[in-house]
C-alpha cells in the first residue's frame, strides 16, 4: 500500500508539471490547506530593502552590487513549500516573491533601461516572461499576480502591495510582508495609496484615480467610490459623502518610468 501511495503521488506531481501553468495553478492545494509547519526566512530581503529602498524608490545600482545576496533570497523562496504555510504566510510569500523577482528582472537590463516595459521582445511584455522557479515550475510575474494572488486570495488590497517597478505603481515597501499582522499591513498600504494626492484626488465632483482602478475594475466590485469611502481619510470621506451621487470617475495617466532613486 505504501509503495502504491508513493507511486500515485509521483504520478500526480509529474502530471502537474506537464499541465499548462493556469491549470496547474488551479490544482495546487488551496491556501492554508495541509499541515502548517514552515516559515519563510526573509532576513536577507529585510536587509536589502533596508539598504536600497527609501520612500518607495529603489537604488537599483545598489541592488546590482548586491545581486548575489538577492539571488540567495530568491533561492530560499524557490525551495519553500507554499502549501505548508498558513494562508497569511502564503500571501506574504507571493507578494514578496513578485516584488523581489521584479527587482531581479530590472537588474537583468539595468542600467540600460528607463522603464521595465523596455525589457523583453517587442511582441510580448516583461510580465509574461517565464523565468521564476516557484511551486515546482517556472512562472511569470503574470502567473504570480493573476494566476495565484488574485485568483486564490481575492483581496483587492494586494494591488497596493505588489510593485511593478514604475513611478505610478504603489511604492515598494521598505520591509518584507509577513503573515503576522499581514491584514494590518495591507490596510496601511491601501490607505496610504488611496490618500496620496499624487495617485488619487477629488476636484469638485470629479474623482481622479489611478489606472489601477480601471485595469482591475473586477476586483473592486462595489465600485471606486465605495472603496474610497472605506479607505479614504476623514476629509476625503466627508467630501465624497456630500456629493456621492454626482461623483464622476476619471483615470490618471500612468507613469511607467523606472522607480529608481
Amino acid at each position: 500500500m505504501e509503495s502504491m501511495t508513493s507511486r500515485y503521488a509521483f504520478l500526480l506531481y509529474a502530471i502537474l508539471l506537464l499541465l499548462p501553468v493556469e491549470v496547474g495553478l488551479l490544482l495546487w492545494p488551496a491556501p492554508g490547506s495541509g499541515a502548517v509547519s514552515e516559515t519563510v526566512d526573509n532576513s536577507i530581503y529585510t536587509d536589502l530593502l533596508g539598504r536600497y529602498v527609501k520612500d518607495g524608490l529603489v537604488d537599483y545600482a545598489g541592488f546590482k552590487r548586491d545581486e548575489s545576496r538577492l539571488n540567495a533570497y530568491l533561492k530560499i523562496l524557490e525551495e519553500i513549500r507554499p502549501q505548508s504555510l498558513s494562508r497569511e504566510e502564503q500571501l506574504a510569500l507571493y507578494i514578496n516573491a513578485y516584488n523581489a523577482w521584479t527587482i531581479k528582472l530590472v537588474l537583468s537590463a539595468y542600467p540600460g533601461i528607463r522603464s521595465i516595459k523596455e525589457i523583453g521582445p517587442f511582441w510580448s511584455t516583461p510580465w509574461r516572461k517565464e523565468f521564476i522557479p516557484l511551486e515546482g515550475r517556472t512562472l511569470s510575474l503574470d502567473d504570480i499576480e493573476h494566476g495565484i494572488i488574485r485568483q486564490r486570495f481575492k483581496d483587492s488590497r494586494i494591488h497596493f502591495a505588489v510593485n511593478c517597478a514604475s513611478k505610478s505603481c504603489p511604492p515598494l515597501a521598505g520591509k518584507p510582508y509577513r503573515g503576522e499582522k499581514l491584514n494590518a499591513r495591507l490596510d496601511a498600504v491601501t490607505r496610504a495609496f488611496v490618500n496620496d494626492p499624487r495617485n488619487n484626488r477629488l476636484e469638485g465632483e470629479t474623482l481622479y484615480v489611478s489606472k489601477i482602478f480601471e485595469w482591475y475594475a473586477a476586483d473592486f466590485e462595489s465600485g471606486v467610490v465605495s472603496f474610497f469611502l472605506k479607505y479614504g481619510d476623514e476629509t476625503l470621506i466627508k467630501a465624497l459623502e456630500n456629493g456621492q451621487d454626482r461623483i464622476k470617475i476619471k483615470y490618471l495617466d500612468y507613469d511607467w518610468s523606472l522607480n529608481s532613486q
